[in-house]
Parts: C-alpha cells; sequence; structure tokens
C-alpha cells in the first residue's frame, strides 16, 4: 500500500474543479470563527463561492493548486502575488497524513521559479499556527479579528 503522500497528485485547479474546492473550504471555515458558536462570516462564505474560486482560478495574481487523492480532493492551496498564502485548506480526513506539506513545497517552489524574494505571509487561523511554523513562518502579531474571523499574522523570511 502506497503512503498517502506518494498517492497524493498535485495540480494547477481547473474551472471543474470549483464546486469541490467551494466545499471543502466550507466544511472546514469554522476554524475561522472568532466564536465556536457563530456563524461564519458572510464576507468570507461569499470569497468562498464557487464562483469566487473560478475568479481566482483564472486571476493571473493566483496560483491555484488542488491536491487529489484519486478523485477525492484532499486539499487546497493558493498563493496571491507569488507572496501571500490566500487559501490553504485539507480536507478533516487527510489532516495529519502531509497534504498540507506537499501543497505548501510545490507552492512555494512555483513562487521562487515566479521570482519571489520576499519571503511570505498569511493570515492564519488559530488552529493552523503550528502547521504553519513547521513551514519556518513565525508569528509576527496578536491574534486579530476582522469581522467575525479571528487570524494570526505571520510571515516567513526569504531564505
Amino acid at each position: 500500500m502506497l503512503a498517502l503522500q506518494e498517492q497524493l497528485t498535485v495540480r494547477n485547479a481547473r474551472p471543474d474543479d470549483v464546486s469541490r474546492i467551494s466545499d471543502l473550504i466550507n466544511m472546514v471555515a469554522y476554524y475561522f470563527n472568532a466564536s465556536p458558536c457563530s456563524e461564519v462570516a458572510p464576507w468570507f462564505l461569499a470569497s468562498i463561492t464557487p464562483s469566487a474560486i473560478a475568479g481566482y482560478i483564472v486571476d493571473p495574481k493566483f496560483n491555484y493548486l488542488v491536491g487529489c487523492v484519486g478523485q477525492a480532493l484532499a486539499g487546497v492551496i493558493a498563493l496571491r502575488d507569488a507572496t501571500h498564502v490566500h487559501h490553504l485548506f485539507v480536507a478533516p480526513e487527510y489532516h495529519r497524513q502531509g497534504v498540507a506539506t506537499r501543497l505548501w513545497e510545490h507552492a512555494k517552489t512555483d513562487a521562487i521559479a515566479a521570482g519571489n524574494m520576499a519571503g511570505f505571509s498569511v493570515r492564519s487561523s488559530e488552529y493552523a499556527v503550528p502547521v504553519y511554523q513547521r513551514f519556518g513562518f513565525q508569528v509576527i502579531g496578536e491574534c486579530a479579528e476582522k469581522d467575525g474571523i479571528r487570524y494570526v499574522p505571520m510571515k516567513l523570511e526569504p531564505s
């Protein structure tokens, strides 16, 4: 039996992926809530609709990648301007199996090949801070909240 890392295929997102990407992000969006019992912020939900995802995929400022195991969507990552992690979400059944790491490695390699010399930034959920720290990111500010979404600002300096 192949390890999940060997089964995972990373590729550019396509228009036929948008509904599955939106569904995956909606499934884990509660990790960003300021309060565990509150509804996910409407502005955030609007940013992860299939039409919004379709816009990111075709926007040249974004590199939007998906990780698949067979036909199953295991995770997604999107870098904006080759410097900012806009999305990094992994389906719950694939957590702690290296999916985020593989997606990050692909996106980072693409960004560096595109000329990124500035490093990377992310507004991480509190839940994902340890993941980004394993990637080398450092917390650069206090946990903040924007319209019901909590995040931790982080930066990865250029190497």
